[in-house]
Order: structure tokens, then sequence, then C-alpha cells
């Protein structure tokens, strides 16, 4: 599996992320402070693996499914990400099992 990482923390360069929008976060049950999908670095990883931490309302079944992204956000994504692979700026990080 292989994801982008995201953090509460602004980008040095906000070039190197995306934001994601406060409704998205609502939608997908994420907490109320600003969040950025960072597109110069995937993780790579069996899943589900360590890092991720069931929905607590599910925790039983282990699901992990949020939800979806719009597909605005995803092109968007996507876009940010091909400027940093041609440019041989992604760093691929292999995660502990």
């Amino acid at each position: 599996m292989a994801v982008a990482p995201i953090t509460h923390s602004p980008p040095d360069d906000p070039r190197s992320a995306v934001e994601i929008p406060p409704d998205v976060k609502k939608r997908l049950g994420l907490d109320d402070e600003r969040s950025w999908i960072i597109l110069t670095e995937i993780n790579r990883f069996s899943w589900p693996g360590p890092d991720l931490v069931p929905l607590r309302a599910r925790a039983r079944l282990k699901e992990f499914i949020y939800g979806s992204l719009p597909k605005a956000l995803i092109n968007e994504m996507l876009r940010v990400l091909a400027i940093h692979i041609r440019a041989g700026r992604l760093k691929v990080v292999k995660r502990t099992e």
C-alpha cells in the first residue's frame, strides 16, 4: 500500500502539499484543525499496518475507511504529485510493519 501522509503542521513550501478543506474533514469525521496532505513523500507499508488506528465506533471490526475524497481534491493531489515526480523530489519511505 502507498499513501500520502497527512499533517497538522503547515508545509514549509506551500507547493509541497494540498490542504484538506474543512467540509471534507468534517465529512470524514476528522478534527477541526487545519490539515495538509504532503505530496513530496509517499509511505509504503502492508495494509493496514501498525500506524493506522481503527475508527472508534467500529474498532471491534478493525474498520479503517473514513470515506472518499472529492474528485477535485484528488485531481489537485495528482497534479501536485506529478510535479514532484517529474522534478525527482518524491521520497518513498518504507514504514515498518
